[in-house]
């Protein structure tokens, strides 16, 4: 794929200032609303009726299917390794890696200087062109509003979704009460520690999988957030519609287990 904002490369010798302020830029430029040519209604995994998650109320399943890829990372010592799985109603059609050194630690709200530069070589191996990225990592859910998948999102003029496993910043609408079941979702709000307004929704918190009894087991939400041309209500949609019965949706669980098969090729 082309770079389309490259004045937004993820440059690791920048210092923490210049980074936070590129930040800014990108969210300035990212879109937290629905701006794709696709029918999100045709975002499947394409697995059996009986693991197919419910379409929201009223929605039919139209329209050609369009090309997801899912984006996750692994590390070798000091090397980022990217791995990219591009499917069309759940069938692989394409994947594609890259190995890059790392230059920086991992820092808390600056992902995209330590990860973005391998993930961007890894687009650039990909022939099919994408109609959407799931990644793994923060959107909008993000103390600048520019996490991972928006820093990418923007880079490539992509619709990018952000899915991650906990909570950087920003607040539950109300507190969880129990555990919730599958499906259930909480909006995530802008708080003091988020550029956006306060009050805000940047993201949701969706419970993908739970148990039948989750007092004895029970599985943590996903916090998935916009990161470009996506909104926050069609983010939610849209993961819960390609999960399949794992807590990870089918495109980012299926680039970790990638990510790990690579992962075993390079040296440290």
């Amino acid at each position: 794929m082309r770079v389309v904002h490259p004045e937004f490369a993820p440059d690791a010798s920048l210092s923490r200032e210049e980074m936070e302020t590129l930040q800014y830029d990108v969210a300035e430029t990212a879109t937290f609303r629905d701006e794709f040519d696709f029918d999100p209604e045709s975002v499947r995994t394409g697995s059996s009726d009986d693991d197919q998650r419910e379409l929201p109320t009223g929605k039919s399943d139209t329209g050609e299917k369009p090309i997801v890829v899912g984006v996750d990372q692994a590390f070798v010592g000091e090397k980022a390794v990217s791995a990219i799985v591009a499917a069309r109603d759940g069938e692989v059609i394409e994947r594609t890696h890259a190995v890059v050194e790392t230059e920086i630690p991992y820092i808390p709200g600056l992902l995209s200087f330590r990860e973005g530069t391998a993930i961007l070589r890894a687009f650039e191996e990909l022939s099919v062109e994408p109609d959407l990225a799931i990644v793994d990592g923060s959107g909008r859910i993000h103390y600048r509003e520019a996490g991972i998948a928006t820093h990418i999102g923007v880079m490539l003029d992509l619709p990018a979704i952000g899915v991650a496993k906990n909570l950087l910043c920003g607040k539950l609408r109300e507190p969880i009460q129990g555990h919730l079941s599958e499906g259930e979702r909480i909006p995530v709000l802008a708080n003091e520690r988020v550029s956006a307004p306060d009050g805000t929704v940047i993201g949701y918190a969706l419970q993908s999988r739970q148990y039948d009894n989750p007092e004895k087991r029970h599985v943590n939400p996903l916090y998935v957030s916009p990161g470009h041309r996506v909104s926050a209500e069609t983010t939610a949609d849209l993961v819960w519609q390609l999960c399949a019965g794992y807590k990870l949706p089918e495109p980012t669980r299926r680039a970790d287990a990638y990510a790990d098969e690579v992962k075993e090729t390079v040296g440290s």
